[in-house]
């Protein structure tokens, strides 16, 4: 849980293709700052930072381009074909992540923006649950998650049930959830779904933390 006076951070998370941005956008349109953690994720291993040469160092020159950038794909074909390698892997990145998700919720709280909705996929395993004060997450079958992730990333079918197969388990987002949203397509529901979720969550924002 955040320390920050009058500020309630959201969690947002769930299994790989389930649907979060659609949830994200609803609560975006109901006033909620958002934090998109992948888009951080990308931010910590820009070209020259810190974080991109421990990866260099670890995992060779083949992960960095010409222009010096994260070879995404060839870090990928690392990491999701070996569960060592991808802790590894976040053993480095989530510290980074961590920090500049901090810095940008203190950013948000600063502008006055205190409900804010930090949307991440590896909520649980980076440990920026410690920072929420409520946790979604946003299910989804198989199957569908399957046919999302392989149109959304240009991914083969192994390739995309090795990112699934990385990933949490169903079981473990329910236990530790206090919302559950199902994504099997139903876009008119699941957006009626976040929108109840949100108006309940600044409802509750107003009762316990807007006259802190």
């Amino acid at each position: 849980m955040n320390s920050l006076e009058g500020v309630m951070v959201v969690g947002l998370t769930g299994q790989t293709g389930a649907g979060k941005s659609t949830v994200s956008k609803v609560f975006a349109a109901n006033g909620f700052a958002v934090i998109n953690a992948d888009l951080v994720a990308r931010k910590v291993v820009e070209k020259g930072s810190k974080c991109l040469g421990e990866i260099a160092d670890l995992f060779g020159s083949g992960v960095i381009k010409e222009d010096g950038t994260l070879d995404r794909k060839a870090l990928a074909a690392i990491v999701f074909s070996d569960k060592t390698k991808l802790e590894m892997l976040n053993s480095i990145t989530y510290p980074y992540i961590t920090g500049e998700i901090l810095k940008q919720i203190n950013r948000h709280s600063d502008d006055g923006e205190k409900l804010i909705l930090l949307d991440a996929p590896t909520l649980f395993e980076s440990r920026a649950d410690d920072f929420c004060e409520i946790i979604i997450s946003v299910l989804a079958e198989p199957q569908l998650r399957e046919k999302r992730i392989i149109i959304r990333d240009n991914l083969t079918q192994e390739q995309a049930r090795r990112r699934m197969n990385s990933q949490l388990d169903e079981e473990f987002f329910i236990s530790r959830s206090d919302y559950i949203v199902r994504n099997n397509g139903q876009i008119d529901t699941v957006n009626e779904m976040a929108k109840e979720i949100s108006d309940k969550l600044r409802d509750y924002y107003a009762d316990h933390f807007a006259q802190k």
